[in-house]
């Protein structure tokens, strides 16, 4: 033993039983207990896929935001995904977060799934390749990654209670890969989910042992997902933190459990044991040397992972644009003025900037003339106002007063804030003993004529306007999900009538609930709402425009309401009218190119209609900046679609999230994603791994060095730089089984490699291929074994281009 870990087993032996169950079940939303006679610290803990928030949602303290999950993924990179690590480390530690609750690793099982966008892929190796090395580039920098959701939590229908029933084979093959993976990187912690897997929660469940630490060797923290630890049982699993704290489940009967026998010692003091070395690790521990993040240009690096991740799907010879050769572009749709940079919920953050495609364009094209319509209603809901028409009526600075008042109507905190999109965790907001909360500013609006305002909250809420009430209601959150009414509320509305250069007194109340499911926490949004618009006008403006360019820009995508934490879509056509507006343009306009801004498939029946369509994602804060300079040939468009995407909703194979009597059945077994879409015989719009750039490449041969049984196999692929500039090839390794396995899939990943050439370049690709990407899971055997007879390697640029074949001869293998 280590003498760390002998040190750590003397201060676990030095605590009293109180002080170990203060340790584990949490202290504040955010933090662990500090315990200062050991030399302990609080350890702070942030949401932080594709950004790190801190423990403060705040535009006063903004965060760096990143390309979500499914952008990074589309890079194929695991370089890519250290250096974003390393990113989010530096973004940590700038805020003194010492637990990052990312990389969310759960698959794209359905693309109905409502936090699709926040993880990585369909394919189980993709993710974790990607996830470990997320996982390096956030420790090596000093910050503890938090892989989750532990495990089977690919959807959010019922998320708190939905119990999966899925083969072992599926979990071992598809599920548990991702998480086997981003352990062997040796994360510092792991999070557990809130579903079930056959009947017993994951806080619970034996899965938090077997196979996580017995047979991979976990020795982090499993930390819950937050209110998943709902009783002691968890205690007699391996759940090691109870989040947020105090925990209830906990904090209020744990100690006389361990009194009466119920809960022994030991399991509490491995738990212990277990904080104590997260706590040495990132320097939360006396005497522990904390390490310090490397420094990284972030604006750079997001411009940079956002061209990595967009893919272009379709190019009839249009792209790159010659900006010298266009005089005049019209740019539309709402996405191109207000994109999604980011989806919803607990993963987004507030950047202090982001870019968009309309100001990048006009900037990248100086000398054209760029016209703008907005083609479509798309946004839902009540949305800030903007800051610049806010003036904040105590400092006169933009802005609002945001005012918490007592049972009787005394201010007992205020604070001046720069945005009306509000959300409180724990921090000096006395929300405990708040009754009121009230938010004032003065409005100017920016037109005659009326105008939508409300708010946004799960609260009951009043608006009063120049001192009159306007607006009164108390707005009900679909189901049971805390996380809805907090991070995705609905919204009420009522019209006014402006007068424009005419300021108005805007004054929004909102009720504390004492019974508050989440106390500690709250949201509000007081802001406006678009107006109902007729459809065929703003269509037939957008034509005008695009009839009279050279080229035309059309930016769609999904709205709030359609990719976010705590819900599934219903749909995956794009909201409002916007494929109407594709279609209508593409014909006023030959020279179309449409960008599309989702963080997961949408359809697009106007695909071949168009002269190039290019997948932006959700691309962080310089979302805007990177697709200028794809379409102006800056850069090269780096991505490779780590998602099937459908042409038809009808066609998708395995579409279903919503839980049957509470329960969600994974039938297809092991057959997810393209896997499914093989076996199938369906053909999607865009297969798994495709993507064009801007170069063409040549597979010229393939040669293997080692052996599947000594676990060193490489498939060495040679490719040429046949076209006309420098580019990005992803070489892409399946297996088949040429004699068929009537219960595996027909051809799935076990490899992949990145050449990024000159033209003219002629050489060889390294693909390592691991042994345990060609087993399977012999239930019987309890054990990876790899089937005997040939084993197929197919070698291109997509699970359906594949030039290039080897067969293996190889023996069963365990």
């Amino acid at each position: 033993m280590s003498a760390i870990e002998e040190r750590i087993r003397s201060l676990v032996a030095e605590l009293t039983l109180d002080e170990k169950v203060v340790l584990v079940s949490g202290a504040s939303f955010w933090s662990t207990a500090p315990i200062e006679r050991i030399g302990l610290r609080a350890m702070i803990l942030s949401d932080g896929p594709s950004g790190v928030r801190g423990p403060v949602w705040d535009e006063r303290r903004p965060s760096a935001s990143l390309p979500s999950g499914s952008a990074l993924a589309a890079s194929w990179d695991p370089a890519l995904a250290y250096r974003y690590g390393a990113v989010a480390a530096g973004e940590a530690r700038r805020k003194d977060v010492d637990v990052v609750l990312g990389p969310t690793i759960n698959l794209h099982r359905s693309p109905l799934g409502g936090r699709h966008f926040e993880a990585f892929s369909e394919d189980p190796l993709l993710s974790g390749v990607l996830a470990a090395s997320y996982v390096r580039g956030l420790q090596d920098n000093g910050v503890a990654a938090t892989p989750k959701h532990y495990v089977a939590n690919d959807s959010e229908t019922d998320r708190f209670t939905v119990d999966v029933r899925l083969s072992e084979s599926a979990l071992r093959e598809l599920y548990l890969l991702p998480f086997e993976l981003a352990v062997e990187a040796g994360p510092w912690a792991l999070m557990a989910a809130y579903n079930s897997i056959g009947g017993v929660t994951m806080t619970e469940n034996a899965l938090l042992s077997d196979p996580l630490s017995t047979e991979w060797g976990f020795d982090g923290v499993v930390v819950s997902d937050w209110t998943a630890v709902r009783s002691l049982e968890a205690a007699r699993a391996d759940t090691d933190l109870a989040m947020p704290g105090p925990s209830p489940a906990w904090s209020e009967s744990l100690t006389r459990a361990v009194i009466d026998g119920t809960v022994s010692s030991d399991a509490v003091d491995r738990k212990v044991h277990r904080l104590l070395r997260l706590a040495h690790r990132v320097g939360a521990l006396a005497g522990s040397d904390p390490v310090f993040p490397i420094e990284i240009d972030v604006s750079a690096f997001a411009r940079e992972a956002a061209v990595e991740g967009a893919v272009l799907l379709t190019n009839n010879d249009e792209l790159p644009w010659d900006g010298s050769a266009i005089s005049t572009i019209a740019v539309i749709g709402h996405h191109a003025r207000s994109p999604r940079t980011q989806g919803g919920g607990s993963a987004t953050v507030v950047p202090a900037y982001s870019t968009t495609p309309l100001e990048s364009v006009r900037a990248g094209l100086p000398h054209a003339a760029v016209s703008y319509s907005q083609g479509a209603v798309v946004s839902e809901g009540v949305e800030a106002f903007p800051l610049d028409r806010l003036s904040n009526p105590y400092t006169g600075e933009a802005g609002i007063r945001v005012t918490f008042l007592d049972d009787e109507g005394a201010e007992i905190f205020s604070e001046d804030r720069f945005s009306s999109a509000l959300v409180w965790f724990d921090g000096d907001v006395p929300l405990g003993r708040a009754k009121t909360i009230v938010v004032e500013t003065t409005l100017m609006p920016e037109a005659d004529g009326q105008a939508a305002i409300g708010f946004a909250s799960s609260r009951s809420g009043r608006i009063y306007v120049d001192g009159v009430l306007e607006l009164e209601a108390h707005v009900e959150v679909d189901g049971d999900d805390v996380g809805i009414g907090l991070l995705s509320p609905p919204s009420a509305t009522t019209l006014i009538t402006n007068r424009g250069g005419i300021e108005r007194v805007i004054r929004g109340e909102f009720d504390v609930l004492p019974d508050d499911p989440l106390p500690g926490a709250a949201s509000v949004t007081l802001g406006s709402a678009p107006l109902p618009q007729s459809a065929d006008v703003l269509i037939a403006e957008a034509v005008a425009n695009a009839r009279a360019a050279d080229v035309a820009l059309v930016v769609v995508g999904t709205n709030e309401k359609v990719e976010s934490e705590g819900f599934d879509r219903t749909s995956l056509s794009l909201p409002g009218h916007q494929d109407a507006l594709v279609h209508a343009v593409a014909r006023a306009n030959p020279r179309t190119v449409v960008v599309v801004n989702a963080g997961s498939p949408v359809l697009m029946p106007w695909r071949d209609e168009v002269s190039a369509v290019l997948l932006g994602y959700f691309g962080g804060q310089e979302m805007g900046a990177a697709i200028a300079d794809i379409l102006l040939g800056v850069s090269e468009p780096g991505g490779r679609l780590p998602t099937t995407w459908p042409a038809a909703e009808s066609d998708v194979p395995v579409l279903d999230v919503a839980p049957v009597d509470g329960t969600l059945a994974y039938d297809e077994g092991v057959n997810v994603g393209y896997r499914a879409w093989l076996a199938s015989g369906r053909k999607p719009a865009f297969p798994f791994g495709w993507g064009l750039g801007y170069t063409e490449w040549s597979f010229r041969s393939v040669r293997v060095e080692g052996s599947i049984a000594d676990d060193d196999l490489a498939v060495i692929v040679d490719v040429e730089n046949i076209g006309r500039r420098d580019g990005k090839l992803v070489v892409q390794v399946y297996a088949e089984r040429s004699e068929g396995d009537p219960d595996g899939p027909v051809r799935w990943l076990v490899g992949s490699g990145i050449a990024r050439e000159a033209v003219g370049f002629s050489g060889p690709v390294r693909v390592p291929v691991r042994a345990r990407s060609v087993s399977r899971w012999d239930a019987g055997l309890s054990s990876w074994v790899v089937r005997t007879g040939p084993l197929t390697l197919r070698i291109g640029s997509s699970v359906v281009d594949l030039p290039i074949t080897v067969v293996l001869e190889n023996e069963s293998i365990s």
